[in-house]
């Protein structure tokens, strides 16, 4: 397998990866940033995992049952077919909340002939640390680990336990099910209960889809990747990850290779943003609510990231006994850029409140808390927008003035404005047009420069970066502005690769990147198609979605040459930048105008 041509299933609370042949590589329990239980997908010696082993005369078909997140495999070989539906049980219990067990489902569906197959049911609890024995007992198979820290794994079927634990072949001839649980039930599940579990899940998703909204163009890539979004919010906190893996490296055999498993407030905002556009406004909810949890004191600056379920420390260690992505380590869990800062959060995440206020503001509960948050944010920017920080790309050494950060902090004072004249709080209002006006003036004074003719990285610098191009996105000038059409045109010619975007060339920590930064690729297309080059556009963005696996997933990072998908997947940051994308690019065409108006 030389792409992740993975999907994914989740219910809110954990998630897994399931491979082209249904063997489920990556999963954590009993949440997203859990140690993990199968990780094949970070060592396929060692790691762990559970799938199917046919005859050579068989081949799969992976696609999602439409408008869910319910994924199914065939197999076939002739007349012998049946498949793997794979889930993780997600939908409403009657008391209001939600059921969404630390657990997934495998239904197998007979389909017809006299399919055979053994299973390879291989749990490596704790990241495959220490030994993980499996037993099959009367009522069901349990993995546990007892060396290092106690884990627990369980595994519910109605085929026979030996032959299944034993890697037997077993003759399929009717429906049968595999439930694997973080949790040993009360009540002993049998096949009518998992279908029952496979129907409440499907009218869930199904729910949640027609509550999208339809667009002319590009529907599907759009449905999958605000599904995809969902799948990477953790509802029991309103905390959104920034993808579902960890140590899935930038560039094979190098050393970029970060957990993903938190929520970043950069990544989380843009996304939140993006789901309220769809009209999912409960994810927006409760990701505010978060936020407001996270800032007790009024004067408690943000970190840049946070654990899911709210934690400030995420110490960052290596997991030296796995091998890593295709030999690529070390294996990460935690994250030290926690400790950075980085000036554009406050950005951001005013830009995400000011929209919700707008959209929303006969709905949110919380309203005094974000005027005090507000305030709150305008005071910390006034007193450290002049200060050099890590920037959006999180460089590990060395403080500069990014021009992407000056540009949020102007964002959080030019959205702060607009939250106090809706709330009609007009007391500080000149004194913040002030402030707006001053950073406003700093931008365009240092960020431009006349030899490049483009806004640059940094203050005084030469370099280009890709992030650069969202100066219009957040209104900080307009997209036919001599200046901004020409740092477009500046980008294209430095950072732009057969189609795919560098984030930038300065060497930073590690060396020159060797692969694109998926979302700055969504950047790109979109400043063309702002800046009038609509034709352009919509022929480079068709282009990028060829490059997706092949259920319409993206990761982190493009290979320039080969084109497979690297970096922790499914990012958040690549789907947000999709959808944003695709609804510019899904406006009518000025020809199908002209028929509307005939017809």
């Amino acid at each position: 397998m030389n792409n992740l041509d993975y999907g994914i299933i989740g219910n809110c609370r954990s998630a897994a990866l399931v491979s082209k042949d249904a063997s489920i590589d990556w999963c954590c329990l009993p949440k997203f940033d859990s140690a993990s239980v199968f990780a094949k997908l970070l060592d396929d010696d060692i790691g762990g995992s559970f799938g199917f082993i046919v005859d050579e005369s068989y081949t799969t078909n992976q696609f999602y049952l439409e408008n869910t997140a319910i994924l199914i495999t065939r197999f076939s070989s002739g007349t012998d077919v049946f498949e793997v539906i794979d889930f993780m049980p997600r939908y409403h219990k009657s008391n209001g909340g939600y059921h969404s067990p630390p657990e997934f489902i495998r239904y197998i569906k007979y389909i017809s002939g006299k399919p055979v197959l053994k299973v390879a049911y291989n749990p490596k609890l704790e990241y495959a640390k220490g030994v993980t024995s499996t037993y099959a007992k009367d009522d069901f198979i349990v993995s546990l680990n007892d060396e290092q820290s106690y884990d627990t794994l369980f595994l519910y079927t109605d085929l026979e336990k030996n032959a299944v634990s034993n890697g037997e072949s077993i003759a399929i001839t009717s429906d049968h099910f595999f439930l694997v649980g973080y949790n040993e039930k009360l009540f002993v599940p049998d096949l009518k209960y998992a279908i029952l579990e496979f129907e409440r899940t499907k009218v869930y998703w199904l729910n949640w889809m027609e509550r999208t909204p339809t667009y002319k163009k590009y529907n599907e890539q759009i449905s999958r990747s605000a599904m995809t979004l969902k799948l990477l919010s953790y509802d029991k906190t309103g905390a959104v990850l920034a993808a579902a893996t960890t140590s899935l490296p930038e560039t094979i055999g190098e050393v970029r290779n970060w957990d993903y498993r938190f929520c970043w407030i950069r990544d989380a905002s843009m996304v939140i943003k993006v789901m309220s556009q769809l009209g999912h406004k409960n994810i927006a909810r409760r990701y505010l609510d978060f936020i407001i949890s996270l800032m007790p004191d009024k004067d408690e600056k943000l970190q840049i990231m946070y654990g899911i379920s709210g934690e400030k420390k995420l110490t960052e260690e290596s997991l030296d006994h796995l091998s890593g992505y295709k030999g690529s380590s070390p294996v990460r869990v935690g994250n030290a850029a926690y400790m950075q800062k980085q000036n554009d959060i406050y950005g951001i995440l005013m830009d995400v409140i000011h929209q919700l206020l707008a959209k929303f503001s006969n709905d949110i509960e919380n309203g005094e808390e974000l005027w005090t948050m507000t305030k709150g944010i305008v005071w910390v920017v006034s007193k450290h927008w002049q200060e050099p920080d890590k920037g959006i790309w999180e460089f590990r050494e060395g403080d500069q003035h990014f021009t992407f950060s000056k540009v949020l902090c102007w964002t959080a004072i030019d959205k702060a404005l607009k939250v106090a004249k809706l709330l009609g709080k007009t007391s500080k209002i000149a004194r913040w047009e002030l402030l707006e006006e001053a950073i406003r003036n700093d931008i365009m004074d240092n960020a431009w420069n006349d030899k490049v003719q483009a806004f640059t990285q940094a203050y005084n610098s030469e370099d280009l970066d890709a992030a650069v191009l969202l100066m219009e996105s957040y209104g900080f000038i307009e997209a036919k502005h001599p200046k901004f059409v020409s740092t477009v045109k500046a980008i294209e010619r430095d950072l732009c690769y057969e189609g795919l975007l560098y984030r930038y060339k300065t060497k930073d920590d590690f060396g020159l990147p060797s692969s694109s930064f998926t979302i700055c690729t969504f950047w790109f297309i979109n400043s063309l198609y702002k800046i009038g080059e609509e034709q352009k556009a919509a022929e480079q963005f068709e282009k990028l979605l060829s490059y997706s696996n092949h259920l319409g997933l993206f990761s982190e990072d493009i290979d320039f040459k080969t084109k497979r998908l690297l970096g922790n997947f499914p990012q958040a940051y690549s789907h947000l930048a999709l959808i944003e994308t695709a609804i510019n690019l899904s406006n009518v065409t000025p020809e199908e105008k002209v028929k509307d108006t005939l017809g």
